[in-house]
């Protein structure tokens, strides 16, 4: 499910609602002039990067910038793959910053609390173009009280874009929580910049969607949902909508998102559009944390829930038949809301960049699903 059939990063054009796209089945919501969207508003959607990764001829050369690495979280065990991501930035023109502690360690983590919660002040006052994270694990949860909101949220007002996934989680919602600042769901160094060649390296969708947000070109993501999940009688699970911006994008790793639930690091989103992706989850673990989600009335409250990528987990004899689908297929009988999956995003080489508490757009038509944030209607 993570071939990111039909990944694209919007940039940088117009958007006057009601668009005629008219798409190839292979091409997705490659973007930009597909689809034959029949709903009131002419989106005349930019560029976009097709499925196979190349750039839609959109000049990406802005000049280096200044990326902050630091680490909030685990302890780096991978330093082939620190440095090899940290010489592809430099390749890239980039001015690569190294936190003091990035590559410090104390027993799983990257130091201990207070060594950490100080590298995340230094990324805020680093006056880098973005901060980003060596690599999640487990780290953020137990510091969140000690994080001083108001400098990372000033550093973002600033331009500083803090980027990351997986524990990285809890610092973005627990930062939208308490004081509204957008964060991007997006790569790690290690797990992204740091792959290795024979396991494919650097993702060119990621890494145009990377460089869309360095430029401040990035306007918007789309993607072909997968076949699975149509209805007996053929249809899509998913009927055609459109929600006009306004409506919060929010969310990550459902298994971070869920230990919030009941702190004051949880964001209280009404009307949102809510994200989620994890790794290593077997699907029964997965439907769990959703129903607890669903008992708190934290679905309920969302205009729609959109599924990335579950990967890495095993299926066993005794599931007989249960699988993600089953969870995706149940969800779908307990909420009044769409539910969409196949967002190409989550702990997968190919994803896109997602703004963590930014007034988005979405609409669906037929596969092909857009999620954007250009400009808000």
């Amino acid at each position: 499910m993570h071939s990111a059939d039909g990944t694209c990063c919007a940039h940088g054009h117009e958007h006057p609602h009601g668009h005629d796209h008219a798409q190839e089945p292979s091409h997705a919501a490659a973007h930009g002039h597909g689809a034959a969207h029949s709903h009131d508003h002419d989106h005349e959607h930019g560029h976009a990067h097709a499925a196979d990764g190349r750039c839609c001829g959109h000049a990406h050369d802005q000049g280096p910038r200044h990326i902050y690495i630091y680490s909030p979280a685990g302890a780096v065990r991978d330093k082939a793959g620190f440095k090899r991501g940290v010489r592809r930035l430099e390749a890239m023109g980039h001015q690569v910053e190294i936190d003091a502690d990035a590559l410090s360690s104390h027993q799983r983590f990257a130091g201990d609390d207070a060594t950490r919660l100080a590298a995340i002040e230094r990324a805020a006052a680093s006056g880098a173009d973005l901060a980003l994270p060596t690599r999640g694990g487990y780290g953020l949860t137990r510091i969140l009280p000690g994080i001083k909101y108001k400098a990372v949220a000033k550093a973002i007002a600033g331009g500083t874009r803090f980027v990351g996934l997986s524990d990285f989680t809890a610092l973005s919602l627990a930062l939208l929580a308490r004081t509204g600042a957008t964060t991007w769901a997006g790569p790690l160094l290690v797990h992204d910049f740091g792959r290795p060649d024979d396991e494919g390296g650097v993702d060119d969708i990621m890494l145009d969607c990377f460089n869309d947000l360095l430029s401040g070109q990035g306007e918007g993501a789309g993607w072909q949902m997968p076949k699975i999940g149509l209805r007996e009688d053929g249809k899509p699970a998913v009927k055609d909508f459109y929600i006009s911006g306004g409506a919060t994008l929010w969310g990550g790793n459902l298994a971070v998102l869920v230990s919030l639930l009941g702190t004051p690091y949880f964001p209280q989103i009404q009307g949102g559009i809510l994200f989620l992706e994890d790794v290593g989850e077997h699907p029964y673990r997965v439907e769990r944390m959703l129903t607890q989600l669903l008992h708190a009335g934290v679905l309920a409250r969302q205009k729609a829930i959109v599924f990335g990528q579950f990967s890495e987990f095993k299926l066993s004899s005794h599931d007989k038949g249960f699988k993600l689908q089953t969870v995706i297929d149940w969800l779908r009988s307990q909420v009044k809301c769409p539910v969409l999956q196949g967002l190409p995003y989550g702990h997968v080489p190919t994803k896109v960049m997602l703004p963590v508490g930014a007034p988005v757009s979405l609409s669906v038509e037929g596969r092909d699903a857009l999620i954007y944030w250009g400009h808000v209607h």
